[in-house]
């Protein structure tokens, strides 16, 4: 079976790896995202798919926008690919690529379809609590992840995990998944199954703005809000209209004390808490954080360096 392969981050490598190291199919071709400016000094790197690919003498085409790219799609028809795989490519798929390979567009999905579809269901399981999620593979169609069902494996998000940690389990559950699929598919053992739209959830992309923390929501919410933007674009709030990322929290589960306002600073038995909730007598623990210019470091040593006190308040902006 010839194989192309769409996907651009880090989470798309195991599965172009599993391709890669099995006899029984071919990957004649590797479509990613361009080269982007990344860290302090905005070098441009390659995707973490392509580096892979080049390594594996894989040829590696590069649109900026596929539905804007018909030399890239035509360049992609002309490797004659019997199934396209799609994991976290980031773009939308016309009917002209959807329809280019005799087996279609499989995707590799990371929530357990209809939940969760769209761009970020990763973050958004974790933002909104869930303990469970998973890995749906798919057939793509013209909308936003609506296609039929093939494989569903579940997992658990533990306590402790962000979306960084879920990523990196998923990626390599999904992968597994997709290998299990294609076997089918190519057994001729799998019947796809229709959604069912009346229980679909959306995950939109996420924005900057998500980010500024609401210190009159739960220390729960918080710290799922933490946990689940962990990726980008990353928590913060402000000290004095200096604005401070906040890696890493935990949830204190204590009796409600005294009403404070939220946001306010509780240094208290080697702990950096701060009130929150909408009568502020909610708490969460601040683990690491960042402050403008510096490095990451513990919430406690950044508050003894700087002196704070007790009753300084985080803000809003």
């Amino acid at each position: 079976m010839r194989i192309l392969f769409l996907g651009t981050p880090e989470f798309a490598v195991p599965a172009l790896e599993k391709l890669i190291g099995w006899d029984d199919v071919s990957v004649v071709g590797l479509v990613t995202q361009p080269d982007r400016p990344a860290g302090r000094g905005k070098h441009v790197v390659p995707p973490p798919t392509k580096v892979l690919a080049l390594k594996n003498n894989i040829p590696v085409l590069q649109p900026e926008k596929l539905s804007k790219a018909p030399d890239v799609v035509q360049a992609m028809a002309d490797l004659k690919p019997d199934i396209l795989v799609t994991v976290a490519f980031g773009q939308i798929l016309k009917k002209n690529v959807l329809q280019m390979a005799p087996h279609g567009v499989l995707n590799v999905h990371g929530s357990l379809l209809p939940k969760y579809r769209g761009a970020a269901p990763i973050n958004w399981a974790i933002i909104n609590g869930e303990t469970t999620t998973g890995v749906t593979t798919m057939f793509s169609d013209p909308g936003v992840d609506t296609g039929k069902m093939l494989l569903k494996r579940e997992m658990q998000i533990r306590d402790e995990m962000d979306a960084t940690a879920l990523a990196d389990e998923m990626a390599v559950v999904g992968a597994d998944l997709m290998v299990e699929t294609l076997q089918g598919l190519i057994a001729n053992k799998l019947v796809a199954e229709a959604q069912d739209d009346t229980q679909a959830t959306m995950a939109p992309r996420l924005s900057k703005e998500m980010g500024n923390i609401d210190w009159q929501k739960s220390g729960v919410e918080i710290h799922n809000l933490v946990r689940g933007l962990s990726t980008w674009p990353g928590t913060y709030t402000f000290l004095d209209a200096a604005p401070v990322k906040i890696l890493s929290t935990n949830v204190i589960l204590c009796d409600p004390g005294a009403s404070q306002e939220p946001g306010t600073i509780k240094i208290e038995h080697g702990k950096f808490l701060v009130a929150c909730g909408a009568d502020g007598k909610d708490n969460i623990e601040i683990c690491d954080i960042k402050p403008a210019s510096k490095g990451k470091m513990s919430a406690v040593s950044w508050a003894n360096g700087l002196h704070l006190k007790s009753g300084v308040r985080f803000k809003t902006q």
